[in-house]
């Protein structure tokens, strides 16, 4: 089954305040397995960031400017993630925005039967702790050193990591060889012997024991 992690920065919080998306990323995944295969596009939202957008992002006007805008790269998108479930962390958020650029497109909006919130995932598991991505990957022990500024292809690399952990899973070992199930078996086969062998002491080990504890332990406890 193929899915789409997908993250979304914007100008500010509300669709209804005018604000737009300036960075839309997606990788996909197969079986939970990235492909290598993503999306990412740098947009001009054509109009100002806010102050605290900025800070979040660190994408300014001038740097967003010569980007192109939603509707030039919407076909290529919807292409991209049809026919696949979204992956969102805050879907409300994500999908307000996208919705409103494809509305302004004219293009049809995204199902909300089509998305799985890993936030409603996250709350459900974890009731009453921080369920922020950031809180997520400490929980789980995943890397986000990188994460100094929200960043959506960055975003969605650690949201992945986190979806899987979220279902319980584990990430799937690599066969380099066809058929090494048998190498696996034997290295489980040899783990198990080597730690129910029970090695027991000699004699000579036995006796310099007990004149270790008659010199030693009379010293220091008594």
């Amino acid at each position: 089954m193929k899915e789409i992690v997908l993250d979304t920065e914007t100008t500010g919080i509300s669709v209804k305040d005018g604000h737009r998306i300036v960075e839309i990323g997606c990788i996909e995944l197969e079986n939970l397995i990235p492909t290598k295969k993503f999306f990412h596009k740098y947009l001009n939202p054509e109009r100002k960031v806010s102050e605290s957008a900025y800070k979040v992002h660190g994408y300014d006007d001038n740097f967003l400017s010569d980007k192109e805008k939603f509707r030039e790269i919407a076909s290529e998108f919807l292409e991209f993630i049809e026919n696949k479930k979204l992956i969102i962390h805050n879907a409300e958020f994500d999908l307000a925005h996208l919705n409103n650029e494809l509305t302004l497109a004219g293009l049809q909006n995204i199902n909300r039967e089509n998305v799985i919130d890993t936030l409603v995932i996250a709350r459900d598991k974890f009731p009453g702790s921080s369920i922020s991505l950031d809180a997520l990957c400490k929980r789980y022990r995943i890397d986000n050193s990188r994460r100094d500024k929200h960043n959506a292809i960055l975003d969605c690399e650690l949201l992945s990591k986190v979806y899987i952990n979220l279902l319980d899973q584990k990430e799937p070992a690599l066969n380099f060889i066809e058929g090494d199930n048998k190498f696996s078996e034997k290295s489980s086969n040899l783990s198990k012997n080597y730690y129910n062998k029970i090695i027991s002491p000699t004699n000579q080990e036995i006796s310099e024991h007990k004149i270790f504890l008659k010199s030693k332990l009379k010293k220091n406890f008594f």
